[in-house]
């Protein structure tokens, strides 16, 4: 049963306001949030009133504002109803999504049918992960449709977050025997130094990020297992060269920071029943000055080869901090 919107009377017409009555209680506390902090994102970011009243919500403010505040209402309620959470990510993905030039405000039952026809989703011991974005979705598709992926776009797009998903989800599913996680160890504008201990200990700091992401979809001890066991490898870029990658969901993060030598030698360790991701952002290239990235090369040369698929990113695809959005339009802005 789905959610109604009410009429409001004459007196409140006046005051710009809007009811939606939700007929399941438990949803409705799930929608609103602990301590309400889903109505008061939805507040802030609009600049909209959000009052319940009973099993009703009633939101004031202007226009355009107010009936964007009900449409992300109802598009979380329809999560709910659909088994999945709510959460502050998803919140500021349909607030920011839902400011579409094309103005369109689906029913309930027509967003009920995307969720079903266009749902996708990827399935990993920890949790479920969901693209929230086009893009994103876009890029799912085809990590899992192509041998060959490249993923650009700026920071917090989830890039390289899906990319190591997908990974986990086709070693899981027994489709691949190992995942390959690299990155080039360059550093980001430092000078490090010299770093204390063997081989491993200085090179994990410039792994880290891939961790962090592999440690979001496997338990701790079934990860520390399978490094020991040599089924993941999380290793820099010059530790591949020599090898054929087979049978492998390998992950080139950082792209950017890869010479042209580097790229080819990376791109051509490809072997039988593997695949690859490239993931990258063209404007946070840290190698020295007048040294050409291969990720540009890669773009320039490869991008009309059959199962090779480029997928691009904006800041509308940020998935962190809203704020990191508005840093990177910044930036794009002052073109620096």
């Amino acid at each position: 049963m789905g959610i109604n919107t009410l009429t409001p009377p004459p007196n409140t017409e006046d005051m710009h306001e809007a009811l939606l009555e939700f007929p399941d209680n438990r949803l409705l506390i799930d929608l609103c949030g602990e301590f309400d902090r889903n109505l008061a994102q939805i507040e802030h970011k609009l600049g909209v009133n959000i009052l319940r009243r009973g099993n009703l919500l009633a939101i004031m403010g202007d226009g355009a504002a107010r009936a964007q505040a009900v449409r992300v209402l109802e598009q979380s309620y329809a999560r709910l109803e659909s088994g999945r959470p709510v959460e502050t990510g998803d919140i500021e993905a349909m607030l920011r999504l839902g400011a579409a030039e094309d103005g369109a405000t689906p029913s309930i039952q027509d967003q009920l049918e995307m969720f079903q026809a266009n749902h996708i989703e990827i399935k990993t011991r920890k949790k479920t992960v969901e693209p929230r974005t086009e893009a994103q979705k876009t890029y799912v598709r085809a990590l899992f449709a192509n041998e060959l992926c490249f993923g650009i776009g700026p920071a917090g797009t989830g890039k390289t977050y899906l990319a190591v998903a997908a990974a986990v989800n086709m070693f899981i599913g027994g489709h691949v025997d190992r995942i390959i996680l690299s990155r080039p160890a360059v550093e980001a504008g430092e000078r490090l130094g010299f770093l204390p201990g063997d081989m491993k200990d200085k090179v994990d700091p410039y792994m880290q990020p891939l961790y962090d992401a592999l440690n979001d979809f496997l338990p701790g001890k079934q990860v520390a297992k399978l490094i020991e066991e040599k089924r993941i490898e999380i290793a820099p870029l010059a530790f591949m060269r020599g090898r054929t990658l087979s049978n492998a969901f390998v992950v080139l993060d950082e792209a950017q920071n890869a010479t042209t030598m580097q790229m080819k030698m990376f791109l051509t360790r490809l072997g039988e029943g593997s695949r690859m991701v490239v993931t990258g952002d063209r404007t946070q290239v840290d190698l020295p000055r007048g040294v050409p990235s291969g990720l540009a090369d890669a773009e320039r040369l490869l991008g009309g080869i059959d199962k090779i698929s480029f997928n691009y990113f904006t800041s509308k695809d940020v998935v962190r901090h809203p704020l990191v959005a508005r840093i990177i339009e910044a930036y794009e802005k002052a073109d620096v």
